[in-house]
């Protein structure tokens, strides 16, 4: 039946609803409630603080086997970083047919002649010039202490005295704490000699059977685990050979460029502070820092603030040179670590260990950002992931998944079909 305009009263069957389908449809998905949100969010802050615990607990008693080994460690890490430097001219022996000990023992007898006569160059320059440089010192001092009892401080005797007790006092109630810290690092390391000499005859040995120890490893330990610690040890390798020799060459043109300026302007103990110059540039930032200060302050007590001057200009200079020429070329990726990351590290090691530990402190944090790159990319790996380069400068748009493209055979919406229905 159909009324005055013509359309059906009666809907269609396809307009009435199915019984069959409104018995299929899916039940309101039941969501968990705050109580069970909160308590699933605790579970899983105890179980990571747990493991967070545990992974701080195994460094702990790993430092701590340290602390105790360290006697056998201190001369292996030495020997170690010396290798890196003596490896390249052993290897181009070996290629040419020069057998593995005759190769090693040339270059450590070489090593050890450069040393020596670098020794022999510098003691005597302290010994004859170190009388000059006191008596200096002290005038120095006592020029210091005209201008600040002068305008604009105007401090009076008594203040200074008080000032002078003060440290005197500090000094002497700490002397013991210093001593004990002395005396116990050199039982630590048994004795300098014994140590330089157990480094010594570790160096013979990792030049002469260095190349057999990845193999060896492969035998013993076995596969998968041996192929992933001998491509960590390999990378380590590379990244701490590839530090000591960049910073070799840079702290070469560093001394080269800050002594030929010293020597120009006869300050004394120029060559001393060429030595130190070029050793403290294996202790980045803070070596330079120490050596230029040690450098700016004989030339101020030796020849005055205007000679002063020009040796604080020549050395801000060549920093300049070395932090935005020398390193960046040379050094380019080899270690890849934040100028922040290698100061709290060489302060960390300073602290802990000395004057040893701000030295090992850089190439201890490569290595271990060599571990952490390693387990990064394996997880990335399991994951199914590929790892953008580095240096991939971070943008808005990464890390952010493309919306999926519709599938083929999807049914699609025609705007026609739904006019002529």
């Amino acid at each position: 039946m159909t009324d005055e305009s013509g359309v059906s009263g009666v809907p269609d069957a396809q307009d009435a609803p199915d019984s069959a389908t409104t018995h299929l449809v899916a039940p309101k998905e039941t969501r968990p409630t705050r109580v069970q949100v909160v308590l699933t969010g605790l579970r899983s802050s105890s179980v990571v603080s747990l493991q967070v615990v545990l992974v701080v607990a195994a460094f702990w008693v790993l430092m701590w086997v340290v602390g105790k080994l360290w006697v056998i460690l201190l001369p292996i890490l030495f020997a170690i970083i010396v290798c890196t430097v003596l490896w390249p001219p052993v290897r181009w022996m070996r290629k040419r047919g020069v057998p593995p000990a005759a190769a090693s023992l040339v270059m450590m007898l070489v090593a050890v002649g450069v040393l020596a006569g670098v020794i022999s160059v510098i003691v005597p320059s302290i010994v004859r010039q170190a009388p000059e440089l006191a008596s200096r010192a002290t005038d120095g001092v006592r020029k210091l202490q005209d201008w600040i009892q002068g305008p604009p401080l105007n401090i009076k005797d008594e203040q200074l005295d008080n000032i002078v007790d003060t440290i005197t006092h500090r000094l002497q109630s700490s002397a013991s704490s210093i001593a004990a810290g002395v005396f116990s690092g050199v039982g630590t390391a048994t004795s300098i000699l014994v140590t330089l000499f157990t480094a010594l005859i570790l160096v013979f040995f990792f030049l002469k059977d260095g190349p057999k120890f990845v193999p060896w490893l492969d035998r013993t330990v076995g596969k998968p685990s041996g192929t992933h610690i001998g491509e960590v040890l390999s990378r380590m390798w590379n990244s701490l050979g590839g530090f000591i020799r960049t910073q070799a060459i840079v702290s070469f043109v560093d001394a080269t460029l800050i002594g030929a300026g010293l020597f120009i302007l006869q300050v004394p103990l120029a060559g001393v502070l060429v030595v130190i110059t070029f050793l403290g540039g294996f202790i980045p930032i803070v070596g330079a820092f120490v050596a230029g200060a040690l450098a700016v302050l004989i030339a101020l007590v030796s020849n005055g603030l205007t000679t002063a001057l020009i040796v604080l200009g020549i050395i801000l200079a060549v920093q300049q040179l070395e932090g935005n020429v020398l390193q960046p070329w040379l050094q380019s990726k080899s270690m890849d670590l934040h100028a922040v990351i290698v100061l709290l590290a060489v302060t960390l090691g300073g602290t802990l260990f000395g004057i040893t530990g701000a030295f090992l402190a850089v190439p201890a944090a490569a290595s271990l950002a060599v571990i952490l790159r390693y387990l990064n990319e394996q997880i990335a790996e399991r994951a199914g992931e590929s790892l953008p380069p580095e240096g991939t400068e971070v943008t808005a748009n990464a890390g952010s998944v493309p919306d999926e493209e519709p599938a083929s055979d999807a049914p699609q919406d025609d705007p026609g079909t739904a006019d002529k229905t």
